[in-house]
């Protein structure tokens, strides 16, 4: 049980880098290379400028423009140690 608004705000955190991690996708529209990988931000902005702060995601240089991030590598190895933290066991993704 979550009891704390620390342990709430930190829980939303993590669970949405988890969803950002197992959504995203290539831009191949715009690049011939598969990377990077991005995901869409219909998410709570306050934890999506804390995941960028973090250099978990990259929102651009006009985040309230833009519906993507960028996930980075950091990110993306910080939701697969948190999809082991809750459990959450999925194929290669």
């Amino acid at each position: 049980m979550i009891n704390s608004k620390h342990d709430r705000e930190t829980t939303v955190k993590e669970l949405t880098m988890i969803l950002m991690d197992l959504t995203r996708f290539h831009d191949f529209d715009r690049l011939s290379n598969p990377e990077p990988f991005y995901a869409w931000k219909g998410y709570d902005f306050s934890t999506l400028n804390d995941l960028n702060d973090a250099d978990y995601i990259r929102q651009g240089s006009h985040p309230s423009r833009g519906r993507k991030a960028m996930l980075t590598e950091a990110g993306m190895e910080y939701a697969r140690g948190l999809m082991k933290k809750y459990g959450i066991e999925v194929g290669e993704i």
